[in-house]
């Protein structure tokens, strides 16, 4: 009895502290109800610890890029640039290190074996590294032409360093092959954040690194939502209901190429303890003044970096827009403040859809994101549904004609607050266009949901979504 009385005094002005108030008022209300279930679960899930060793990593590695970067000028942005941009540059910059650059351009790859077949082709031109990080990986029929390359990269003596998340690829079905096949080579890999209960009890366990990269030589790169794995994920009941992911991913090169290096020497650092910085040391990264060129910025986030860079850059990009707003996302969970913003463009005269999923592969994350169904509804964003049985797994967003951005983040509370993500702003007319192919190419999968559709969903449906709303606040 004590014990409760204890939990329940302490918890108000404990577990508030250093989060956003919807995510602390959902684990104090949760502690209220059941005190000891409560307290054992924020213990266990309540904090983005990622352990002391880790921390100190980070903060190190932090501090080697922000050295590196930091005598860097940026290029000029083009006299019709919109005013907003230089400020969201400056913000990135302030918040993950890495600077503006120019680049010779990027190519966007919304077919699924065409990705894999480009980044192989990539990696089989490599003559001096091949740096490789997916959240998810297999080693499977649809993906052996990629490991393949970098098998016949290590026979060149090209070293080939490979980290994929441990909780995210354990879960497939083909997690031991994986591992037994990469035994097998000169490939050096690690799993990121092993699950290691007993050794790591000050971590939190669910904290996953979910980007995705491959840097060769350090002048080509790829980054996007596609994990290394065939569009099922390995799974059976995928197989049986048609379940295919549809993603995108984009290649780039130059000074974009070095930033994406940059963050997987971090994560390699963080993992493993061995700074690659000296060995694999990258032309510096120069501004690239060519008129009409593309300027890019890689934009880290997650556990160790300032909080939530994602959703800071995304929100400021969003108040920006003035005529259209298109945004993709398997998992569209906002906070209050992305809401705030999603709606007030509607409202203000700008053309915002949404594409989402018909269905979803997550039960609580697609009922939860149908809890803000009507909330964009009332605010005139147009709702597109992709078709089912696929799932849209593709993130990004552009805003005007003036910019896209993309990567690894989903506009969900776990992408803004826990997972290890990356994004990449890209503004130019050029890719803005390919965007556009994208988009409409989605579109032309996609129902438009309506208010009356919405209005005639059954009363135990909204109760769930409602559920779940709450659930995805527990962060």
């Amino acid at each position: 009895m004590a014990l409760d009385v204890l939990i329940r005094v302490v918890a108000p002005g404990t577990v508030p502290a250093n989060r956003r108030p919807s995510s602390g008022m959902a684990w104090v209300i949760l502690i209220l109800v059941v005190p000891f279930v409560g307290f054992l679960t924020w213990l266990t899930f309540g904090r983005t610890s990622i352990g002391r060793r880790r921390d100190e990593r980070q903060a190190q590695a932090n501090r080697v890029v922000r050295e590196r970067v930091s005598d860097i000028l940026e290029p000029a942005l083009a006299e019709d640039a919109p005013e907003y941009l230089a400020p969201a540059l400056h913000l990135n910059r302030q918040l993950g290190a890495f600077p503006p650059v120019s680049t010779s351009g990027a190519v966007l790859y919304s077919d699924y074996d065409g990705s894999i077949a480009a980044m192989a082709a990539a990696v089989d031109q490599a003559t001096d590294r091949v740096h490789v990080e997916f959240y998810i990986m297999a080693w499977d029929k649809t993906t052996e032409p990629f490991f393949a390359a970098l098998v016949r990269a290590t026979e060149r003596g090209v070293p080939v360093r490979l980290l994929f998340d441990h909780l995210g690829t354990r879960g497939l079905p083909v997690y031991k092959e994986l591992r037994r096949r990469l035994a097998e080579t000169s490939i050096e890999w690690h799993p990121m954040l092993p699950l290691r209960p007993l050794r790591d009890i000050t971590r939190r366990l669910d904290l996953r690194n979910h980007r995705k990269i491959l840097v060769v030589d350090g002048t080509v790169a790829f980054m996007g939502s596609l994990n290394m794995t065939e569009p099922g994920y390995n799974k059976p009941k995928n197989h049986r209901a048609g379940r295919r992911w549809v993603e995108l991913t984009c290649r780039v090169e130059g000074a974009l190429a070095r930033s994406l290096e940059a963050v997987f020497l971090t994560d390699w650092y963080t993992e493993t303890g061995e700074a690659l910085w000296p060995a694999v040391r990258p032309a510096p990264l120069v501004a690239d003044e060519r008129p009409g060129s593309l300027i890019g910025q890689i934009v880290p986030s997650g556990p160790g970096i300032v909080a939530e860079n994602n959703l800071r850059l995304f929100t400021t990009l969003i108040y920006g827009a003035t005529t259209r707003l298109s945004i993709t996302s398997p998992y569209f969970v906002p906070d209050e403040s992305l809401l705030y913003a999603v709606t007030t463009a509607a409202q203000r005269g700008v053309d915002v859809e949404l594409f989402v999923g018909e269905e979803g592969d997550q039960f609580m994350v697609h009922h939860a994101q149908r809890s803000y169904y009507r909330a964009l509804l009332d605010a005139g964003v147009k709702i597109y549904l992709y078709e089912a049985p696929l799932v849209l797994h593709s993130k990004h967003f552009s805003v005007d004609d003036d910019l896209v951005v993309l990567g690894s983040s989903n506009m969900d509370m776990r992408s803004f607050a826990l997972n290890y993500e990356v994004s990449m702003l890209l503004v130019g007319t050029e890719v803005v266009d390919q965007m556009r192919a994208v988009e409409d190419a989605y579109r032309a999968r996609s129902r438009l949901l309506t208010s009356e559709e919405w209005d005639r969903q059954p009363y135990h449906s909204t109760y769930l979504d409602n559920l779940m709303r709450l659930t995805a606040a527990l962060q």
